[in-house]
């Protein structure tokens, strides 16, 4: 196969694929997807590529793949649809918003052979491959301990900018929700999987400065004690806490190793007492490493490099038939993370299994778990975004937030 004709789902966050990354892997748009219908012509005819809002009738454009890069709580049933059209996937995270998506995504990439790669952008970032290679040549020794963060705080009108409506995703997904970028990289450096979690929430201050600016229903932030399934331990940190953080940092048996907070992170600290035994290296390393493959094409793409690599690791994974490292079963257990980690948070941080489906007996107890918080659909078993139950913004906040929304519709328009 020479070039591989894709489609993609969600011209903004997609267009990081249809203007640049693409082309570099040998993968041509053909076609783009959205609701957004002023963007949608603007992008398609700059691009030359055909354009639907219909999602049905997009998949029957003559096309080998589809990019998902639509709403977080999306991305199940759109993959599960584009599978069963004959179609592979590369899906942005989340993987599923219940644990039944998952056995259904999973099952429906097993019957019909086509290629799902979860497009987790940060295992692929220069720091985090760096150690990789470090941990794979025996580096530090058997993994212990880790540490993923993404702390992403942002400025009121910022954060209103990215939504365009109260019940916008962004505004309720769960603080464990968004923890594949910290938990992604512990996974790919070290190839271990989470078998149970504990969830902490860090809930939003009552104070008046906050509640009058806040149309959020989640909460702040969370940190999340996941055991891996080696019996090592790592702690994630997700959410809009002050301090912005991109960090991984492991801990092995004979040393440890992580990218630095400041300065540029993309430098990676390897450190290596060696106490008890003959002195053979430096007791601390700091470089900068190169990628390991395609250095420059990675320099040109976005996430530090991720962008690139995600997309190509997709395409030759369709070029020769198989699965990619991040495939469906990596891709769900790391976003079902997110969702028992949340269960755990409301019931005291007792600790919640994270059920290896790849064994297919262990999909029967959570086939028809549709537990959710998504307002829209919520049952009257179903949780509240927020460990504090229900909010109601402010009139203040909800008014200031209205002229902000209102804004971007005339800027769409």
């Amino acid at each position: 196969m020479d070039n591989i004709k894709v489609g993609v789902i969600g011209v903004g966050r997609g267009q990081g694929f249809a203007r640049g990354t693409g082309p570099l892997v040998g993968m041509e748009l053909v076609a783009l997807c959205d609701t957004w219908e002023k963007k949608l012509r603007q992008v398609g005819e700059e691009l030359d590529v055909t354009t639907y809002t219909d999602y049905d009738k997009f998949l029957e454009h003559d096309m080998d793949a589809v990019i998902l890069a639509n709403y977080f709580h999306e991305h199940a049933p759109f993959a599960v649809k584009a599978l069963k059209a004959g179609k592979h996937v590369m899906s942005e995270t989340s993987a599923c918003l219940t644990l039944a998506q998952g056995v259904e995504l999973i099952e429906t990439v097993e019957a019909t052979g086509k290629t799902y790669m979860f497009a987790e952008n940060y295992p692929y970032m220069l720091f985090n491959q760096e150690m990789r290679r470090l941990y794979q040549e025996g580096a530090i020794g058997e993994f212990t301990y880790g540490e993923g963060e993404y702390v992403h705080p942002g400025e009121r009108d910022w954060s209103l900018r990215l939504k365009d409506r109260l019940h916008h995703w962004r505004n309720w997904i769960p603080a464990t929700y968004y923890c594949t970028h910290a938990m992604a990289p512990i996974m790919f450096i070290t190839d271990t999987r989470p078998v149970s979690v504990n969830g902490f929430i860090m809930t939003y201050p009552d104070t008046a400065d906050i509640n009058r600016d806040r149309v959020t229903f989640r909460d702040r932030a969370s940190m999340i004690a996941v055991r891996m399934d080696n019996g090592a331990v790592a702690k994630l940190l997700q959410g809009g806490l002050r301090g912005h953080s991109v960090w991984v940092r492991i801990h092995g048996e004979k040393g440890q190793m992580e990218n630095l907070r400041h300065g540029d992170q993309n430098m990676v600290r390897l450190l290596k007492e060696q106490f008890d035994e003959e002195r053979t290296e430096p007791v601390e390393r700091i470089y900068r490493p190169n990628f390991p493959v395609h250095h420059e094409k990675a320099m040109q793409a976005g996430h530090g490099g991720g962008d690139f690599f995600m997309v190509y690791h997709f395409a030759e994974a369709i070029r020769n038939d198989t699965q990619p490292y991040l495939d469906v079963y990596r891709g769900v257990a790391m976003s079902i993370v997110g969702v028992q980690a949340y269960r755990s948070a409301l019931d005291s941080a007792n600790n919640y299994e994270i059920p290896d489906f790849r064994d297919k007996s262990a999909r029967d107890k959570y086939r028809d778990d549709d537990w959710s918080p998504d307002p829209e659909t919520k049952g009257d078993s179903d949780p509240w975004p927020s460990l504090e139950g229900r909010f109601e913004p402010s009139p203040e906040a909800l008014q200031y937030a209205q002229k902000i929304w209102d804004q971007r519709r005339e800027d769409e328009a």
